[in-house]
């Protein structure tokens, strides 16, 4: 029950004299929890980060934090009566996120650049723009929910379709004392867009973002190639033996996990993309069994439990290595405060360096952290 002391954002004060620095991107979600906390009597601040290009993103469908996205966020601030402030973050984007993605594809990694980005700009940056406002909480659209136990608790939303916690594992408990997640209790998205037109808004029926912001048409390699010329540089497919089946055209058009696109025919069996070997320009291929891992070495451990993490020899959680995958049953090992290794109950396919292993609660839906993958196998 809602302690009635305090306001719906949890504070003890009225919401007209709780300052809220809302994230806006520009889309219906964060739009919506704006003019929400407006409606509801809270002094709302708007702030949208441009992160990349403007022109360049103009005509491109999809993105978020630059173009037409910045103009959307100015008028649902515009028609709600808040003040909206946009702040130039690219160069603080580009050496926090862009510049690592590339490295990460080039090293033989499947990054998650879009973990990094919540990490290290919005999480951390903009998030003490908003203590700078003198704003008592940070609210943004992200579909997770935080509720408070022993202290404040990120838990899955309530949608497991919209879930976003694969992506916001790496939340400190102190970012997470400050932030707030209006949409994570809600049923579905049908009722994020009703919300959006109850009150107006000029977003309520704007396409959700697609694929990574500065990655047009979800074209990795493109933008690798721009970022790092001579990265596409061809090579030789190998099979688990080292013999030469094919050639390809760069390292970083193929990804863990892969079987279309290969090229390799006269085989007996379909091969997939079992490991990629940059310092020798090889890709390895193999068949589907080849691809079964159990055991992953992770590092970078955010850990969001009540007790420390290396206070136990192991965890028994769920775990995602994916983010399209549900949480599987798991045994987590630490070996300090911020690496582990983890041994999957069932074996996963396809697992990749760079990917986020994101730890759940075995029921309830609780995140308990998570830390990233430092080698595939």
């Amino acid at each position: 029950m809602l302690d009635q002391r305090l306001n719906s954002l949890g504070l003890p004060k009225p919401p007209s004299e709780t300052r809220v620095v809302v994230a806006m991107s520009g889309g219906v979600d964060s739009s919506v929890v704006a003019a929400m906390l407006k409606d509801e009597g809270y002094d709302v601040v708007g702030v949208t980060l441009q992160l990349y290009d403007h022109g360049a993103a103009l005509a491109k469908k999809g993105a978020c934090c630059a173009g037409r996205d910045i103009h959307d966020a100015a008028r649902v601030a515009e028609a709600m009566g808040f003040p909206h402030y946009v702040l130039d973050y690219e160069n603080t984007f580009r050496e926090a996120v862009i510049e690592e993605f590339a490295d990460a594809y080039l090293a033989g990694a499947t990054p998650v650049p879009c973990i990094r980005c919540n990490e290290r700009v919005k999480f951390k940056d903009l998030l003490a723009t908003a203590k700078d406002l003198n704003a008592d909480c940070m609210a943004t659209g992200h579909y997770i929910q935080r509720k408070m136990g022993a202290g404040p608790e990120l838990h899955m939303a309530t949608d497991a379709n919209r879930d976003q916690s694969y992506f916001l594992f790496s939340t400190t408990a102190e970012q997470l004392s400050y932030l707030r997640f209006p949409l994570g209790h809600l049923g579905s998205k049908a009722e994020t867009r009703a919300l959006a037109a109850k009150y107006g808004l000029s977003v309520a029926d704007k396409p959700d973002s697609q694929d990574i912001c500065f990655v047009p048409n979800g074209d990795y390699a493109a933008v690798i190639e721009k970022l790092r010329p001579g990265a596409a540089d061809p090579g030789e497919i190998v099979d688990l033996a080292g013999k030469v089946v094919g050639q390809h055209r760069g390292v970083i058009h193929y990804t863990i996990g892969q079987r279309k696109g290969l090229g390799i025919g006269g085989l007996e069996e379909p091969v997939y993309v079992v490991r990629l070997e940059p310092e020798t320009r090889r890709v390895v291929v193999g068949p589907k069994t080849a691809l079964s891992t159990r055991t992953i070495p992770i590092r970078e451990i955010n850990w969001l439990g009540d007790t420390p993490f290396d206070s136990r020899t192991e965890w028994h959680l769920s775990v995602k290595v994916r983010s399209t995958r549900p949480p599987r049953p798991a045994v987590i090992r630490p070996l300090s405060a911020t690496e582990a290794e983890v041994e999957l109950l069932d074996p996963e396919d396809g697992v990749s360096a760079g990917q986020a292993c994101v730890f759940y609660a075995p029921e309830g839906g609780r995140v308990f952290g998570g830390g990233w993958i430092w080698r595939g196998r």
